[in-house]
Protein backbone atom coordinates (compact mmCIF):
# COMPACT_ATOMS: atom_id res chain seq x y z
CA UNK A 1 0.00 0.00 0.00
CA UNK A 2 2.78 2.71 1.32
CA UNK A 3 5.62 2.71 -1.50
CA UNK A 4 8.35 4.87 0.03
CA UNK A 5 8.74 8.80 1.09
CA UNK A 6 7.79 10.57 -1.32
CA UNK A 7 9.09 14.29 -1.02
CA UNK A 8 9.91 16.50 2.24
CA UNK A 9 8.77 20.08 2.05
CA UNK A 10 11.47 22.85 3.59
CA UNK A 11 9.87 26.43 3.29
CA UNK A 12 12.40 29.16 2.62
CA UNK A 13 12.19 32.74 2.04
CA UNK A 14 15.29 32.69 -0.58
CA UNK A 15 14.48 29.90 -3.25
CA UNK A 16 17.42 30.63 -5.48
CA UNK A 17 19.84 30.76 -2.67
CA UNK A 18 18.02 27.34 -1.79
CA UNK A 19 17.43 25.44 -4.76
CA UNK A 20 21.56 26.63 -5.99
CA UNK A 21 22.76 24.65 -2.21
CA UNK A 22 20.77 21.54 -2.66
CA UNK A 23 21.49 21.16 -6.55
CA UNK A 24 25.47 22.85 -6.66
CA UNK A 25 26.84 21.30 -3.19
CA UNK A 26 24.41 18.40 -2.65
CA UNK A 27 23.76 17.12 -5.75
CA UNK A 28 20.10 16.96 -6.09
CA UNK A 29 18.29 17.46 -9.68
CA UNK A 30 15.40 19.39 -10.80
CA UNK A 31 12.22 17.44 -11.28
CA UNK A 32 9.33 20.06 -11.13
CA UNK A 33 9.24 24.10 -10.88
CA UNK A 34 5.84 25.56 -10.90
CA UNK A 35 4.31 28.96 -9.56
CA UNK A 36 0.85 28.44 -7.80
CA UNK A 37 -1.27 31.70 -7.36
CA UNK A 38 -2.81 30.95 -4.97
CA UNK A 39 -2.04 28.84 -2.23
CA UNK A 40 -3.91 27.32 1.04
CA UNK A 41 -2.48 30.32 2.97
CA UNK A 42 -3.93 32.87 0.34
CA UNK A 43 -0.55 33.91 -1.13
CA UNK A 44 0.95 32.84 -4.20
CA UNK A 45 3.98 30.92 -3.72
CA UNK A 46 6.65 29.05 -5.87
CA UNK A 47 7.58 25.15 -5.37
CA UNK A 48 10.48 23.77 -6.94
CA UNK A 49 10.91 19.82 -6.18
CA UNK A 50 14.32 17.92 -6.38
CA UNK A 51 15.40 14.83 -6.64
CA UNK A 52 18.52 12.91 -5.28
CA UNK A 53 18.17 9.20 -6.15
CA UNK A 54 14.46 8.65 -5.75
CA UNK A 55 13.90 10.87 -2.74
CA UNK A 56 12.66 14.11 -3.59
CA UNK A 57 12.53 17.63 -1.66
CA UNK A 58 9.66 20.32 -2.40
CA UNK A 59 11.44 23.72 -1.84
CA UNK A 60 8.25 26.44 -1.31
CA UNK A 61 8.55 30.07 -0.95
CA UNK A 62 5.54 32.21 -0.09
CA UNK A 63 5.69 35.11 -2.09
CA UNK A 64 5.71 38.56 0.06
CA UNK A 65 5.85 36.95 3.23
CA UNK A 66 8.76 35.91 5.60
CA UNK A 67 9.29 32.91 7.26
CA UNK A 68 11.25 33.21 10.93
CA UNK A 69 13.00 30.17 11.96
CA UNK A 70 11.48 28.94 15.44
CA UNK A 71 13.50 30.69 18.25
CA UNK A 72 13.94 27.17 20.22
CA UNK A 73 15.69 25.66 17.67
CA UNK A 74 12.86 22.80 17.57
CA UNK A 75 9.09 22.98 16.28
CA UNK A 76 6.31 21.04 15.19
CA UNK A 77 7.07 20.07 11.90
CA UNK A 78 10.83 19.84 10.07
CA UNK A 79 13.22 19.01 11.97
CA UNK A 80 15.71 17.54 9.84
CA UNK A 81 16.56 15.06 7.35
CA UNK A 82 19.37 12.99 6.54
CA UNK A 83 21.19 11.96 3.48
CA UNK A 84 23.73 9.03 3.25
CA UNK A 85 27.37 8.93 2.43
CA UNK A 86 29.39 6.69 1.09
CA UNK A 87 32.95 8.12 3.24
CA UNK A 88 32.10 10.79 5.70
CA UNK A 89 35.66 12.12 5.22
CA UNK A 90 35.32 12.91 1.89
CA UNK A 91 32.02 14.24 1.96
CA UNK A 92 32.75 16.71 4.84
CA UNK A 93 36.33 17.40 2.95
CA UNK A 94 33.78 18.04 -0.34
CA UNK A 95 31.35 20.58 2.18
CA UNK A 96 34.40 22.43 3.59
CA UNK A 97 35.75 22.93 0.05
CA UNK A 98 32.28 24.62 -0.78
CA UNK A 99 32.28 26.64 2.50
CA UNK A 100 30.36 24.17 4.01
CA UNK A 101 31.25 23.04 7.98
CA UNK A 102 29.89 20.30 9.78
CA UNK A 103 27.47 22.47 12.27
CA UNK A 104 27.95 19.21 15.27
CA UNK A 105 30.01 16.29 14.55
CA UNK A 106 31.01 13.65 13.47
CA UNK A 107 30.76 11.14 15.80
CA UNK A 108 30.72 7.38 15.52
CA UNK A 109 28.27 5.22 17.04
CA UNK A 110 29.06 2.03 18.59
CA UNK A 111 31.15 1.12 15.10
CA UNK A 112 27.72 1.06 13.06
CA UNK A 113 27.43 4.46 11.83
CA UNK A 114 29.18 7.38 11.87
CA UNK A 115 27.08 11.04 11.53
CA UNK A 116 27.62 14.84 10.95
CA UNK A 117 25.05 17.62 10.77
CA UNK A 118 25.25 20.38 8.18
CA UNK A 119 22.91 23.11 7.56
CA UNK A 120 21.25 24.81 4.64
CA UNK A 121 21.17 28.19 3.39
CA UNK A 122 18.19 29.01 5.73
CA UNK A 123 19.69 26.90 8.72
CA UNK A 124 17.57 23.39 8.37
CA UNK A 125 19.45 20.70 9.54
CA UNK A 126 20.95 17.93 7.23
CA UNK A 127 22.03 14.93 9.06
CA UNK A 128 24.97 13.09 7.05
CA UNK A 129 25.15 9.52 7.77
CA UNK A 130 28.35 6.73 6.63
CA UNK A 131 26.26 3.38 7.70
CA UNK A 132 29.66 0.52 8.69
Amino acid sequence: MFKKIDHVEIITDDLERSVDFYTNVLGFTHKLRQHIERSTLGVPIDVVLLDLGGTAVELISYLGATVAPSPMGEQLGYRMMALEVEDMDTALDYLRAKGIGPSWGPRVTEGQYARAEIRDPDGHRIELRQWF
